[in-house]
């Protein structure tokens, strides 16, 4: 395993065990993500992979195990505390999830209005501001049936980064995406963790995306159920032990 910073981890999985009702998903999976960096979560098909975001961003309850968010345990906390740990983090899933009967000004707006006490006026400087931050300003009107697969995702991140999260989690965010836009959303996933401090949490298959984002990597293994080795991408290319993670790596064949 190699460290990616001397920075504290905001993020701890110890133990995880993941099913859906008697099939086993995941076992025994324990990882952490360090403040600032970007960790891949990566393996084969039908490893895991967004079983394991779903139990992060708290929509499937672990069969074991636990997830921390610095000192809080987000399963084993009340409702209302774990729907404060919730708050402190953004999600973005394979498609945006943008709600067509809003333009993109109304769709960032709205978790600002759920959970702040923002005067319309404060909301809608704050949206512009984030629209602004993903290279969207001038569209704030535009609707999502206007807009690229590209600009959807983008969109889609201004909307995850409403309430400054401290984290953002991301669903295959190239999937469906050309090479030029996918490169595009690399590009900023880099600036902002880079400017803004922020810590993201990235499912994908994609190479070329996984090289240019991950600070470090966890592979997910469908045939153990198991967290196989958490390192950075390169230095799983370069010295991992298991045969099929090199070959995942190398040119992504691994089933």
């Amino acid at each position: 395993m190699t460290k990616v910073s001397n920075q504290p981890a905001v993020l701890r999985v110890e133990n995880l065990n993941l099913s859906y009702g008697d099939y086993e998903v995941l076992s025994e999976v324990t990882f952490e993500v360090k403040d600032g960096s970007c960790l891949v979560v990566m393996g084969g098909s039908g490893c895991g992979k967004s079983t394991l975001l779903k139990s992060l961003v708290g929509l499937l309850e672990p069969a074991g195990g636990d997830i921390f968010f610095g000192s809080n345990n987000l399963w084993s906390s009340s409702l209302k505390e774990r729907e404060a740990v919730l708050r402190g983090f953004g999600v973005l899933f394979q498609g945006g999830a943008l709600w067509s009967s809003m333009n993109l000004i109304e769709n960032v707006s709205l978790p600002l209005e759920t959970y702040t006490e923002l005067s319309d006026p404060e909301i809608a400087l704050v949206a512009e501001y984030k629209l602004g931050l993903v290279g969207l300003s001038g569209y704030e009107e535009f609707y999502p049936s206007q807009l690229s697969g590209g600009m959807k995702k983008r969109a889609g991140l201004a909307r995850a980064m409403a309430l400054d999260p401290k984290i953002l989690f991301f669903d295959e965010p190239s999937a469906g995406l050309d090479p030029l836009s996918s490169r595009r959303l690399d590009d900023l996933i880099n600036e902002l963790k880079e400017s803004l401090g922020i810590t993201f949490v990235v499912v994908s298959h994609e190479l070329a995306s996984i090289f240019e984002i991950a600070d470090d990597s966890i592979f997910l293994d469908s045939k153990t159920k198991t967290l196989l080795e958490q390192a950075s991408p390169t230095w799983l290319l370069e010295n991992s032990d298991h045969d099929h993670v090199r070959s995942f790596l190398s040119r992504g064949s691994f089933t």
